[in-house]
């Protein structure tokens, strides 16, 4: 039997800390444990920095100094990709393969990334190979640290399988998905909404409200100062069944996203047969993809523009033609959508090699 080392942040199972990234650790092991790999997780500790669990370098150095030498290691780059001084080291001697889910080098509202670029690079040139979650993140890596091609390989989030939603016929139940911090753009869809004439509405924001409380703080007064209470939400994170209610409540999966290197919730959303309206930008058009026929499953809106978003949403919400053909095509969409066994067969083939 194959085996694997799997570093991952610490609490990677920690239903109060939901993410995209931790979902694609637990579900890459159990997809790799289902194609007979010996899967051995390491959790490391690290502090919080720029919206991602962060490793300290010596917690990181001390479970690979603990894997014989040829060992093949994944490490998951939030406790990783801006530690070249481990990794070049343990590159020396490890089959090292660094996923990243999100490069720490990307600009963006929670970090300035000009100080951790160099490091990044110079790490994720050390390793046997990179695995990115699109085709625009492996893009960007390659435009930015001039990697090697060859070894920076896409293996596309999966989805779990789920029932269409029925939705109902004035589509004025909106969801947002994601953590309530600046990156997500929750102020701009609030935002937008006010300028939108369509009343009857609601907002339910599913996502940790613990990362950044000053922010959560701004936006319930701006829910006040808009003229919007009573109509929006603020669950917190959920998860499992708590989760499927938020979206089978739902009519269209809202996303202002700021920068995003795929957009899980967005496939999620598809999942249902819910249809999305999301920023053009990183990997969410990519995400949403198209369904048969070329048709898209929702609308896409340049970033932080709040005039866009709104004529977007008061569209959706005034013109029942379009929420009929945006359903439909979400619902052909379903089929289309990646699976978890394609990511992790994808992963086990790069790990093959890596070993090799």
């Amino acid at each position: 039997m194959r085996a694997v080392h799997l570093v991952v942040p610490e609490g990677v199972d920690d239903p109060a800390r939901p993410s995209g990234g931790n979902t694609y650790d637990r579900m890459l092991a159990c997809g790799l444990t289902g194609l007979g790999w010996d899967v051995r997780v390491h959790e490391v500790p690290g502090d919080q920095a720029r919206g991602g669990v962060r490793s300290t370098a010596p917690a990181l150095a001390a479970v690979l100094s603990t894997l014989p030498s040829g060992t093949v290691v994944v490490v998951d780059g939030l406790v990783g990709s801006d530690r070249p001084e481990v990794l070049v080291a343990a590159a020396g001697r490890l089959r090292v393969v660094v996923l990243v889910h999100l490069p720490l080098g990307l600009d963006g509202p929670d970090r300035e990334a000009a100080p951790v670029r160099a490091l990044e690079q110079a790490a994720l040139e050390s390793v046997s190979a990179v695995v990115t979650p699109s085709r625009w993140s492996r893009r960007w890596l390659l435009e930015n640290y001039g990697l090697d091609a060859a070894r920076v390989v896409v293996a596309v989030p999966g989805v779990e399988p789920a029932r269409v939603v029925g939705g109902c016929p004035d589509g004025r139940r909106l969801l947002c998905v994601g953590a309530v911090v600046p990156a997500k753009g929750h102020d701009v869809v609030l935002e937008a909404l006010a300028r939108v004439p369509v009343t009857g509405w609601t907002l339910e924001c599913v996502g940790t409200l613990e990362r950044d409380p000053a922010f959560v703080d701004r936006l319930r007064h701006g829910v006040q100062d808009l003229g919007l209470s009573g109509r929006v939400r603020f669950s917190g994170a959920l998860v499992g069944t708590s989760l499927d209610d938020a979206y089978a409540r739902a009519d269209l999966l809202v996303t202002a996203s700021r920068g995003e290197t795929y957009g899980m919730v967005v496939t999620e959303a598809l999942a249902r047969g819910i249809p999305v309206v999301a920023t053009r930008v990183g990997g969410l058009p990519e995400a949403l993809g198209r369904a048969p026929g070329g048709r898209r499953p929702g609308i896409l809106v340049p970033v932080d523009d709040t005039s866009a978003l709104a004529g977007s949403l008061a569209q959706w919400l005034g013109d029942p033609a379009l929420r009929e053909h945006l359903r439909a095509a979400a619902c052909d969409r379903r089929p289309m959508l990646p699976t978890w066994a394609a990511a992790g067969a994808e992963v086990a083939r790069v790990l093959v090699e890596a070993a090799a």
